[in-house]
């Protein structure tokens, strides 16, 4: 479908990533189309999966949580049912921000934040005891160069 998407579509995606709390009225006057038309074109892209939802981005630091890790993973199988059953427990470990399956020399990597070390020491713990779990190995950052979540439309629109 993605050859399906004119101009307006890819403008509204672009205005709606950088400024997802913009009302339809607003939208449709910046990308040049009456509010009707707009709200429909919007619905569409979230039907065709364009467009996966809506959320506030938070400040991890200011909310208590200074410490941000990656943990690269490497599991003593890569059977297909021995991946599935980690990537289901990492969805139950609240400190895992993302988790990427790789190829490589480590089978998943892991951005972690925590409120301080002590809780990272205990979640790596967790981590390394965790079944099928061969070894950890982790990386704390000591700053961030660069924190674009948006997906690169700039040549799109």
């Amino acid at each position: 479908m993605l050859a399906n998407l004119d101009k307006i579509d890819w403008h509204i995606l672009q205005i709606l990533q950088e400024e997802g709390r913009i009302t339809n009225v607003e939208l449709s006057r910046r990308v040049g189309i009456s509010a009707p038309p707009c709200l429909r074109r919007v619905r569409a892209l979230e039907e065709a999966g364009y467009i996966r939802g809506y959320r506030a981005l938070l400040d991890e630091k200011a909310l208590g949580y200074p410490v941000t890790v990656f943990a690269m993973v490497h599991l003593a199988s890569q059977a297909e049912s021995d991946l599935n059953a980690f990537n289901e427990r990492v969805r139950n470990w609240p400190l895992v921000r993302e988790c990427h399956m790789l190829s490589g020399e480590f089978d998943f990597i892991m951005k972690c934040v925590a409120p301080d070390l002590e809780t990272f020491q205990a979640f790596v713990s967790e981590l390394t005891a965790a079944p099928n779990v061969r070894n950890v190995k982790t990386s704390l950052t000591l700053g961030r160069s660069k924190d674009a979540p948006n997906v690169p439309l700039e040549r799109k629109a």
